[in-house]
């Protein structure tokens, strides 16, 4: 359902995140029917102020106002360009650099060396000024490099499996052939890496990678290829459960969703559930953004969990949930560079604070704990209180977006204030929805799962992939390892393990 006028406890629409064009030509139609509605209201209110000899009254002309900014909101929302920069910068977000005008060469230090020597033709080893006969200058070179690409091969490799046996006739014995993730399979485990990988670290849809692998020669169908990262997905179960519940351990998690495609469903729009540390990320997809869905993913977690102003989260927390709740001060800047886009300038000083607050952050950043917790006891808790202060002193109608950006304010200010008595709490939960950039560019390129069974290889292998690259490892070496070792009947690391090792 579209929300067109959302309170601070509903979930907003984000017109920039969506993709779906039946959805979009829904809004579109709802948003162009409320704009009309905003029309008549506005035509009918200045007829009213035309009539009145004794001047406008002030609260009428403010609601002439506010109903202008909300038709100019909701038009950008639909046809805008998707921005949080203000348009004269701030101090959170103003690039201040130089442009950039080009770069030098970059080294490759993780590029293997190959050194081809070029000589001159026979015919041009003849001195232009005397003709005489040109001699190898021994050792002396003019260097340049140039990087080139060795295309990939795919082999059909021959597995000759000796046998053995003993004279007394009793005994025979064979070699044994490298584990297999399907038994009697013909592909090896490092092809179902390779496609794990194309599909859920690199987003080539299945059929993508068919076409790919034809031009080098394999004849193969994208049924093979699911059959392959299907069977790799469940050797890896083992590492997605213990990921789990490793991040339930976690001091601090960050929590966010987004939606998800299942076409082989009733109901065609699922949730990817997100929950993200400093190393690790664990993804969940449910067929809704229930209260139900979202205590699946987050158990009986304890610590403390930074989210957005989403009331599902609240809602748990107040029938059992064990979690502290912390909010985001990214979502609440947002809220105001909205208004600021419609009014500039009417939401500089509290933009700029907030500017403030992730100034001390950047300081900080690079800092021990201790030094973190002094900064933000010190200088933020000052600022944080000004910004409350500026809130109490605005007056706005409750339904203008002014309004609305404080009341969001009003409603999350509990959590909001959480980071100021503990170092270890972002300012806001950036982190986790950096952590949903892969599944959303993989969204848009392969459309989401065809059947439940996909949501599960999904949510598993975008897990161990992302969790590796947060982790600083390689995501195709480790599903290498991780796969050997499930096969091999030990413990299945997790990324983060191998990162120490």
């Amino acid at each position: 359902m579209l929300i067109l006028a959302a309170d601070v406890n509903a979930a907003p629409v984000s017109f920039e995140r969506e993709k779906d064009p039946a959805f979009l030509r829904k809004a579109a139609t709802l948003l162009e029917s409320e704009n009309r509605r905003l029309l008549r209201e506005v035509a009918d209110l200045r007829a009213r102020v035309q009539e009145l000899s004794s001047g406008v009254p002030a609260q009428l002309g403010m609601r002439e106002a506010e109903l202008e900014r909300q038709l100019a909101l909701r038009n950008k929302k639909l046809f805008g360009r998707s921005s949080e920069k203000r348009k004269g910068g701030d101090t959170e977000s103003a690039d201040t650099r130089e442009p950039q005008t080009g770069h030098g060469p970059r080294e490759q230090l993780q590029l293997k060396q190959v050194e081809r020597k070029h000589d001159l033709d026979v015919q041009d080893r003849v001195c232009t000024q005397c003709g005489g006969q040109l001699q190898e200058w021994t050792d002396k070179f003019e260097d340049a490099e140039e990087i080139d690409v060795v295309e990939r091969q795919y082999l059909l490799v021959q597995h000759k499996r000796k046998k053995y046996r003993c004279s007394c006739g009793g005994c025979i014995e064979t070699a044994p052939v490298p584990p297999r993730l399907i038994s009697g399979g013909r592909y090896s485990t490092a092809f179902a890496v390779h496609v794990g990988l194309a599909k859920y670290g690199d987003h080539l849809p299945l059929e993508r990678q068919v076409k790919m692998m034809r031009r080098l020669g394999l004849q193969i169908d994208s049924q093979t290829l699911w059959d392959q990262i299907n069977a790799l997905a469940k050797v890896l179960e083992p590492a997605y459960a213990r990921l789990r519940a490793y991040l339930m351990l976690k001091a601090v998690l960050a929590a966010d969703e987004t939606h998800w495609r299942v076409m082989d469903s009733d109901k065609l729009r699922w949730q990817v559930w997100t929950l993200c540390a400093e190393d690790a990320v664990y993804y969940q997809i449910e067929d809704s953004r229930s209260a139900a869905a979202a205590r699946s993913v987050l158990g009986d977690y304890a610590g403390k969990l930074v989210c957005d102003g989403y009331s599902v989260y609240k809602a748990i927390k107040k029938q059992d949930g064990r979690y502290e709740i912390v909010h985001c001060w990214a979502h609440v800047r947002r809220k105001f560079v909205e208004v600021d886009e419609l009014h500039h300038g009417s939401c500089t000083e509290v933009l700029d604070m907030i500017g403030e607050l992730y100034a001390v952050e950047r300081e900080a950043r690079d800092g021990p704990p201790e030094e973190r917790a002094r900064l933000r006891r010190e200088r933020s808790a000052a600022i944080v209180q000004r910004i409350h202060d500026w809130a109490l002193q605005q007056r706005a109608l409750p339904e203008s977006p002014l309004g609305k950006a404080i009341a969001y304010l009003g409603a999350m200010w509990e959590g909001l204030q959480r980071f100021l008595h503990d170092p270890m709490v972002p300012i806001d939960n950036n982190a986790v929805e950096r952590a949903l950039r892969g599944v959303v560019v993989g969204r848009k390129n392969h459309y989401g799962s065809r059947s439940r069974r996909g949501t599960e290889v999904a949510a598993i292998l975008y897990s161990l992939v992302e969790s590796a690259k947060l982790a600083g490892v390689d995501p195709d070496a480790y599903l290498r390892a991780a796969t050997a070792a499930a096969l091999a009947g030990d413990t299945v690391p997790m990324p983060h393990e191998l990162a120490t090792a």
